[in-house]
């Protein structure tokens, strides 16, 4: 039904492939390969910001990619959710620790700010991670998304920020909800993964679209390890992994040297 439906829609809209526009499909091989082709590798900004976990993205964050990640966050190309979750997914796979480590996958989508997702009409991360989990799923990986984070208070808009500006802009901007804290504590504790009052390393995941300075992954990842037992003085690093779609290209050059 669902090819039907692109057939039939594709004569009265035609469907062209969102990383380059290519006619009558909605991504390209060419485009998919970008995405999802390679292995997921560890990226990370420079300047680091202070408490940023590891962080694993499939592409880097230009052309084709950038093209479908800003035509599933903005222009409602939901159907895209799925090539982006396996993105991710395999990004997740790389930061989860040793095959086999006890447990399913924690995903903690970071948050969207209630006026965007309400102008957009869906919360994207939350959706590409929910497509991720169904991948990790299938691959014979438990997994869950937990939606543990909210803005507790407005922030700036990040466009134009500098690094200093956005950590600045973002410090003690999340929280988890209120159940959140229960929540969190409730499946650490039933698997087993809570040793010594410190998250089960590699099992907590944060997921993002895009890892650009990494600020709003430094404070989700204070958020989620103040309640998982780490202090606000301790090092989040190993605690809890990250995972992205695309990084800024210069956050892969580390692997590079």
């Amino acid at each position: 039904m669902r090819n039907a439906w692109q057939e039939l829609s594709g004569l009265l809209l035609p469907v062209v492939c969102a990383g380059c526009g290519r006619p009558r499909t909605e991504l390209c091989t060419a485009c998919g390969a970008a995405l999802h082709g390679a292995p997921a590798r560890l990226v990370r900004p420079s300047p680091r910001p202070p408490g940023l976990p590891a962080v694993y993205a499939s592409a880097p964050y230009e052309n084709a990619v950038r093209a479908v990640l800003l035509a599933h966050k903005e222009r409602g190309a939901l159907w895209l959710a799925g090539a982006l979750g396996r993105a991710l997914a395999g990004c997740v796979r790389a930061g989860a620790g040793r095959p086999g480590d006890e447990g399913p996958l924690l995903l903690v989508p970071v948050p969207s700010a209630r006026s965007s997702t309400a102008a957009r009409g869906h919360d994207p991360v939350r959706r590409i991670a929910a497509a991720a989990a169904r991948d990790l799923r299938r691959a014979g990986l438990p997994a869950q998304v937990l939606p543990l984070l909210r803005q507790r208070r407005a922030v700036a808009d990040q466009s134009g920020l500098g690094a200093r500006q956005r950590r600045a802009n973002l410090a003690g901007a999340l929280e988890l909800t209120a159940g959140g804290g229960r929540l969190l504590q409730h499946e650490l504790h039933r698997h087993e993964l809570h040793r010594h009052g410190l998250l089960r390393l590699g099992r907590v995941i944060l997921v993002d679209d895009l890892l650009t300075t990494g600020s709003t992954l430094a404070e989700a990842a204070r958020a989620v390890g103040e309640a998982g037992g780490v202090g606000r003085e301790s090092s989040v690093y190993g605690v809890c992994r990250a995972a992205v779609v695309a990084a800024s290209p210069t956050a892969f050059e580390i692997n590079r040297n």
